[in-house]
């Protein structure tokens, strides 16, 4: 049995996102979101398929994708508020890092096992931010989900999608927390 890492532990126990909103400067730099990146990949891959890829995102593209979400907005007819909601994850924020979900053939690995890794991705990638003292928070939204836009914001193949865009930065207010799953509502112990 591997030696226990209670820090580890109360880590997990406490661990809370922050909102995109209240993340400011100063953002991570390349070489620190290399070791988050780095701990992201070492997520469960069965086959060691890596069905997913990063799409680091600097103010520039912040910039282009909020402009496109404008257009693309406006395209489909989205009621304002959506339109502003998808706009202003991108302009209102520093530093994002897109989670592409990049499915690969395989008899052996069935998708939805690598659909999985790719949520396991996202999920490294935001409790690593987390972890090393950064306010993070895994957001999607309309544009997440919009083909159109996944193509011409951020180059998806034909099979790729935007599994989450992480958000990182210096947090400027804590969250309270939120009501978590009594554990007597979900969990089944079958001798």
């Amino acid at each position: 049995m591997p030696d226990p890492s209670p820090a580890a532990m109360d880590f997990l126990l406490t661990r809370r996102s922050r909102p995109a909103k209240t993340l400011e400067a100063p953002y991570p730099d390349q070489a620190t979101l290399e070791t988050l990146l780095t701990a992201a990949a070492r997520t469960p891959d069965h086959g060691a398929l890596v069905p997913w890829r990063f799409v680091v995102l600097g103010k520039g593209a912040l910039e282009r994708l909020a402009a496109l979400a404008g257009t693309r907005g406006t395209a489909l007819d989205l009621p304002e508020r959506d339109l502003g909601k998808g706009v202003s994850q991108f302009a209102d924020s520093g530093c994002a890092v897109a989670v592409i979900g990049s499915p690969k053939e395989s008899a052996k690995v069935p998708q939805i096992e690598q659909t999985l890794s790719v949520g396991a991705a996202c999920y490294g990638l935001l409790s690593a931010a987390l972890a090393s003292g950064w306010g993070a928070n895994w957001l999607t939204g309309w544009p997440a989900h919009d083909a159109e836009f996944g193509r011409e914001g951020l180059s998806l193949g034909e099979e790729e999608y935007v599994a989450a865009f992480i958000h990182i930065g210096t947090e400027t207010a804590a969250p309270p927390e939120r009501p978590r799953p009594d554990l007597s509502d979900i969990v089944t112990f079958l001798p």
